[in-house]
């Protein structure tokens, strides 16, 4: 029979070329228990993933761009899956401010993009990526880093950083104590740690320039928002 996907012949359970599974198994409760399970996996999921990128964020982030791609979860899956952890653990244990804190007088669209933030955390974060990759590839375009790949990296340490938010939104839920300034000086070290550990985890320098350019990133981010929802204001009222 020829491959359903791409039209290969096919002499065996999957397709030579493609990888396509001869015949593909019907949806069922056991599909779905299955699909969970390789997602949390403890050797190729979610958690080992977590593990490892707690221990030695370089050396496995280096590894998933130039040799193997199959040992850790898939970058951008696993910083819009850490966000909503997040974001679900900010609403159930009600700390409205998250790590952003905004208030207004009066309703702007200023106040609407913070609230569309504060609310897509995951997609925010992408965006934010993108402001701190690119001060990152200023920073250290000595090395042999494009954009995206430093853009990729870059999706593995925030998600990370989104799960030490977690773990802080669910201390403060329990003990009713604000510590959220306390986790976002724990997030950003993290960040800078892990961008440093990647590009040079022995010099010095590497982890400075890393959290400058992380702040320099977050605050470029921040500046957009601001300047485009002024300018639609004022606009609006003439």
């Amino acid at each position: 029979m020829n491959c359903k996907n791409c039209n290969t012949k096919v002499n065996s359970n999957y397709c030579p070329n493609c990888g396509q599974v001869k015949n593909v198994k019907r949806i069922d409760g056991h599909y779905i228990v299955h699909e969970i399970e390789h997602v949390l996996h403890f050797e190729r999921g979610i958690f080992y993933t977590i593990r490892e990128l707690t221990t030695n964020p370089g050396e496995n982030i280096r590894k998933y761009l130039s040799e193997n791609r199959s040992r850790l979860v898939k970058p951008i899956i696993f910083i819009i899956i850490t966000s909503l952890i997040y974001t679900l653990l900010n609403h159930f244990f009600h700390v409205e401010d998250g790590y952003v804190k905004y208030h207004e007088a009066k309703p702007s669209t200023v106040g609407s993009i913070v609230k569309w933030v504060q609310d897509h955390y995951g997609y925010a974060n992408i965006i934010m990526g993108v402001f701190i990759a690119l001060w990152l590839k200023l920073f250290f375009r000595k090395y042999n880093y494009n954009f995206f790949e430093i853009l990729i990296m870059l999706c593995f340490v925030m998600g990370m950083g989104m799960l030490i938010f977690s773990v802080f939104v669910i201390l403060q839920g329990l003990m009713h104590f604000n510590v959220m300034t306390v986790a976002g000086m724990a997030g950003i070290s993290y960040s800078a740690w892990a961008i440093g550990h990647f590009f040079d985890k022995k010099k010095v320098a590497s982890y400075i320039k890393a959290i400058i350019a992380y702040i320099l990133g977050m605050i470029t981010f921040w500046i957009i928002p601001f300047l485009l929802g002024t300018i639609i204001d004022l606009l609006s009222k003439h």
